[in-house]
């Protein structure tokens, strides 16, 4: 259903046309700089390039990294616009590339090149703000137009081959990001001093009305058409940026031509799947954006065919003898060819855009946003995907190969769509028709229609009759779901820790510190992950998120599985591999929120504790399957040869991401047609972000940092130290033991906390915990001594055993802190007033103290490698993390055990009364 646009938006007749069409004119001014300033490495890093020796891999990764950044940050910027203006977001935008371009010409090493390429970058998320400004000055017969306009700014590429190619040639490549970030500071005052605000934000500060909340903005994301829309983006304006950023080397390389005539070339390409795009949007408001999209994708296709074939010769048996003739496609026919593509790919860009302030008035920032931004990452993906084709067949027409596949599924997609559409329009006249016709006229069948089970509207878990006759089953079978794909969410967090012990083996030539940062990368993006997952399953639905999180899975796995193949892999290749592990530790605050909301308070806590422990068992999973896995050519011929290694078996090290594939093709298969979404599971941020002004909040990330960011941490950084310090013993055979101890005695020692107190417990973990690490640091001492690594891997076990049963009762700690809480905060609330909030607040702490934790499996890696790195040795990071523990046991008596703390005499007072904990990690 179409939503309605804001009641504050004003008559659209109320509207000044001057500032309408000024608003119009300066947004596409400015998009087309920006857009000149993020396609500046198509011309600039031939140069580059030259100049640092680039592989095809770090070229493609240098053009593509400011089309990464302008692409993820659209849906950001657009949210913004939605709620500050455009105005002051697009200007804001421009400066901050102009900063980022400008230190771009002081740049000399790779590693600053791609630093300052992400800042550059921002220039590109200005296509999304421009949407959103420019949608609110023109009616709903008009966007397409006006839009088009608008996205005519695509003509900055061209602007930037025609004129930087001369610059660079005068002056050198530092010259032309020079001028081109003065043009945007420039065009950013202008923008500024002649422009208005937007007829909604105008009428906001006249009134006073505040916008709403930004997580409110992603409410329409959770719909599958939204996502339909991004696909076609992803080949009308992805496809463009990336043929846009390629052309110029694959002319000068496939026609030998020089890098002025191949820029000329590479911007007939750029002008009309620019300016055509205006023309695009008048065609949509006529004709129908539907019809223009059908027209794109079919000659898409045909384009794109004829632009793979690559040259090819042939020989034909005649009646006098062979002949053979040489079919490939000259200059001039490959130059139309690449014009006609992109005129129609200016058409679909229009078209696509049409449909969004249509169908989603009150929404275009975030929409818009999100569309645009997977549409960017076209750009970035696609120019690293023909690298990486090139190199493995040889072929430059490969690229063009990997488009035709891309067109031919985003039309059987749609046309799928719209059919599937038609029947729904269809299907009350249907119904009521014979299904022969010779049973016309005869009585009507009467018509039972099928409700889908995916989405449960009624549940009533804490209904003891619909518990024991319906919900029961349902939830346990969402618990069984999640837990697979919680343990592989935890696999894939962890598998690099395995696979960076093995990286020396196999021809890789990195330095310890180095090693620490890719084995504590992961910690720290799937740490922050979580604290954004918390809230995606009110906003996308359980069932739909625990799908797309899990095939997230697959992305981590198969680009490990492909890039330890080679050592010579860039290393920021492997860094980016490290941080996409990331996306199986942010699944652990969505799926346990998920799994909340299906079962009832009484048993809330033992499902919650299943989905953690056994999740958790994930890392122990990982650390026993993955050495047994490297050892055999268990995937045959599609798995790749193995790695010779010196006096040692074969290793098929790239099974450490393969084994996982199909696991995680069924499991997200399985949630997709197995789980259930809960229509009324919707929550507030507002309402738990009250959690931010407790100080308690704060202790227990603390407290809970030292259990689990401990486990977690060990966990990453163990088979790495071990290899480190005992080269000579094969350490990752028994790897896994620590996870799995720490893991069985989390599940097993919650009644401790139940019977004696979570803050009692706890000190005596955090006791064990200071015993171990003093006992990994003696042993570290004498590691020269026979039978030291039995010692020191005693000692891990040891911490691996405490953090396990303080994990469990730092959790049990939280809704009895937040239960005394409400006595002294709701002094004059009821008892069962305060009972709810404690639990709303012991909910919401619960999943932020596990989102700060899980930076421990960065800090405890990083901690290792930083020490060995300056001082020869891990003592000092062990000493440290001793430190840390003693500050958690001094902390959790001063506040919570001490005659007088918080939960002293409820502690005491305790006598096997039961608290089930309110969650687990």
């Amino acid at each position: 259903m179409r939503e309605r646009r804001e009641s504050i938006m004003p008559a659209i007749h109320d509207i000044d046309r001057g500032k309408q069409r000024n608003a119009l004119a300066m947004s596409t001014v400015a998009f087309t700089t920006c857009f000149a300033v993020w396609t500046i490495f198509a011309i600039i890093g031939v140069s580059i390039r030259r100049e640092l020796g680039l592989s095809e891999t770090q070229f493609g990764l240098l053009v593509g990294t400011p089309i990464l950044t302008g692409s993820l940050i659209r849906v950001v910027l657009g949210i913004w616009t939605d709620r500050y203006g455009g105005r002051l977001v697009f200007t804001a935008t421009m400066l901050a590339a102009a900063v980022a371009t400008f230190l771009l010409s002081y740049a000399t090493t790779y590693p600053q090149m791609l630093a300052a390429a992400l800042g550059v970058g921002i220039a590109g998320g200005s296509f999304a703000v421009g949407v959103a400004y420019v949608s609110r000055w023109y009616p709903a017969g008009k966007q397409g137009t006006a839009l088009g306009i608008f996205g005519a700014g695509n003509v900055g590429s061209a602007v930037t081959k025609f004129l930087a190619p001369f610059v660079m040639v005068a002056f050198g490549w530092q010259m032309v990001a020079q001028v081109w970030a003065a043009a945007l500071v420039v065009m950013a005052a202008i923008f500024w001093f002649s422009t208005t605000d937007d007829p909604v934000q105008a009428e906001r500060r006249r009134t006073g009305v505040r916008p709403k909340s930004a997580w409110l903005e992603l409410e329409p994301l959770k719909n599958v058409q939204v996502w339909r829309f991004a696909i076609y983006y992803f080949f009308v304006f992805g496809a463009f940026v990336a043929l846009a950023l390629w052309l110029p080397q694959y002319l000068i390389n496939v026609y030998g031509l020089d890098i002025k005539t191949a820029g000329m070339i590479a911007a007939f390409f750029s002008v009309p799947a620019s300016l055509f795009r205006a023309y695009g949007g008048h065609l949509s408001d006529v004709y129908g954006a539907r019809r223009v999209l059908y027209w794109t994708f079919l000659v898409g296709i045909a384009a794109t065919f004829v632009l793979s074939y690559p040259p090819t010769d042939y020989v034909v048996q005649g009646l006098n003898g062979p002949i053979a003739f040489h079919m490939e496609m000259g200059l001039v026919g490959f130059t139309v060819a690449v014009f006609v593509l992109g005129f129609f790919m200016a058409l679909g860009k229009a078209a696509v855009y049409k449909h969004i302030p249509v169908y989603y008035p009150a929404h275009v920032g975030s929409v818009g946003g999100l569309v645009g931004m997977i549409g960017g990452l076209g750009g970035f993906l696609l120019p690293i995907l023909f690298g990486v084709l090139l190199d493995l067949t040889g072929l430059w027409t490969s690229c063009f190969m990997a488009l035709f596949l891309l067109v031919s599924g985003a039309l059987v997609w749609m046309h799928v769509s719209i059919r599937q559409m038609e029947r729904e329009a269809g299907g009350a006249v249907l119904a009521r028709l014979p299904q022969l016709p010779e049973m016309q006229g005869l009585p009507e069948p009467v018509a039972t229609p099928r409700a889908s089970g995916a989405v449960l509207t009624d549940w009533r878990p804490e209904d003891p009759e619909f518990w024991t006759k319906t919900g029961r089953a349902i939830a346990r079978r969402n618990l069984w779901l999640s837990i697979p794909a919680l343990l592989l969410s935890f696999a894939i967090w962890q598998v690099w820790s395995v696979v960076v012990a093995k990286l020396p083996l196999v021809g890789f030539t990195f330095t310890t510190d180095q090693l620490f940062w890719l084995a504590a990368l992961p910690g720290i993006s799937g740490a922050t992950l979580r604290i954004f997952y918390s809230f995606m399953v009110p906003i996308f639905g359980g069932r739909l998120w625990t799908t797309l999180t899990t095939w997230s899975l697959i992305i981590p796995a198969l680009g490990i599985g492909y890039a330890v193949q080679n050592p010579d892999t860039p290393y920021v290749v492997l860094l980016i591999l490290a941080l996409l592990c990331g996306f199986g530790g942010g699944n652990f605050s969505s799926s346990m929120a998920n799994i909340s909301f299906f079962f009832p308070k009484a048993e809330k806590g033992n499902a919650l504790a299943l989905n953690a422990g056994l999740g958790n068992l994930g890392v122990s999973v990982v650390q026993f399957v993955v050495p047994l896995a490297i050892t055999a050519g268990v995937f045959g011929w599609m798995g790749g040869d193995p790695a010779m290694v010196k006096g040692q078996p074969p290793l098929w090290l790239q099974n450490a991401g393969f084994v996982f594939v199909p696991f995680i093709a069924l499991s997200a298969f399985a949630s997709w047609f197995g789980m259930n979404d809960i229509a009324d599971a919707k929550a507030s941020f507002a309402e738990q972000a009250v959690i931010f002004r407790r100080a308690h909040n704060w202790i227990m990330c603390w407290l809970y940092t030292g259990t689990f960011g401990s486990f977690i941490g060990y966990s990453a950084g163990f088979p790495l130290l071990a290899k480190a310090l005992f080269p000579d013993v094969n350490a990752l055979q028994f790897a896994f033991l620590g996870p799995l101890v720490g893991a069985l005695s989390r599940s097993g020692s919650g009644w401790l906390a139940d019977r004696h107190g979570g803050a009692r417990v706890t000190i005596w973990a955090f006791v064990l915990m200071m015993i171990g690490v003093s006992g990994v640091l003696w042993f570290i001492g004498i590691r020269e001594q026979p039978g030291a690594f039995w010692g020191f891997f005693a000692s891990f076990l040891l911490l691996f055993f405490a953090s396990g049963v303080g994990n469990a009762s730092t959790f049990q700690m939280i809704p009895a802190i937040m239960t005394r809480e409400m006595e002294r905060l709701m002094p004059e609330a009821g008892p069962d007033t305060r009972r709810k909030q404690a639990e709303k607040e012991s909910a919401a702490i619960t999943g932020f103290t596990a989102a700060i934790a899980a930076f421990g499996a960065f800090f405890i890696p990083k901690g290792y490698g930083t020490s060995i790195a300056l001082t020869g040795g891990p003592e000092a990071a062990l000493w440290a993390f001793l430190i840390f523990y003693v500050s958690c046991l001094v902390l959790t008596w001063a506040v919570y055990t001490r005659k007088g703390g918080l939960l002293h005499d409820i502690e005491r007072a305790r006598r096997g009364a039961s608290s089930r904990p309110a969650a687990a990690e």
